[in-house]
């Protein structure tokens, strides 16, 4: 087992960039799913506090998994999380991808029902995410040699 002194460290630098990392992720999915109106992009279903308050919480937990992440380790969990985070904050009608795959029918009959278990969902895995690499306690990932991570 190792000791603390061989845990990764949670410099200012990576601090930083998880606050920018946070930032940029509530503004720009904030914008593009148009949560706040903007001259971009325009929402036809309305969306409520919920919203940005799970937004708001996503953000964070992807900022503080950019801040806590192992270098050249997977973030697929932080990153499923995001996504489905996203689809379930998105306007399901204004989603061209998901319009595209179901049609508007089909979204409107069955994934706006379920559009905040989605949410609920990606803002678990993030925090899923969040937590075990908190927990971990090397510094090297157990999937990759330790010749390929390279020290921030």
């Amino acid at each position: 087992m190792q000791d603390e002194s061989e845990k990764l460290p949670l410099t200012a630098g990576r601090v930083i960039k998880g606050a920018i990392v946070s930032a940029v992720m509530f503004g720009g999915l904030g914008t593009v799913s148009a949560i706040w109106e903007n001259q971009f992009f325009i929402r036809m279903t309305p969306a409520g506090n919920a919203e940005i308050l799970i937004l708001l919480v996503l953000s964070a937990l992807i900022g503080v998994f950019v801040a806590v992440r192992r270098p050249g380790c997977s973030g697929t969990k932080a990153g499923a999380g995001g996504i489905l985070g996203f689809l379930g904050i998105a306007c399901p009608v204004c989603n061209k991808i998901l319009l595209l795959v179901f049609g508007g029918d089909l979204l409107l009959t069955y994934f706006e029902p379920i559009r905040i278990y989605v949410t609920v969902l990606g803002v678990g895995l993030a925090g899923w995410a969040v937590f075990l690499e908190i927990q971990r306690k090397d510094v090297a990932c157990q999937d990759l040699p330790e010749s390929s991570i390279t020290p921030t």
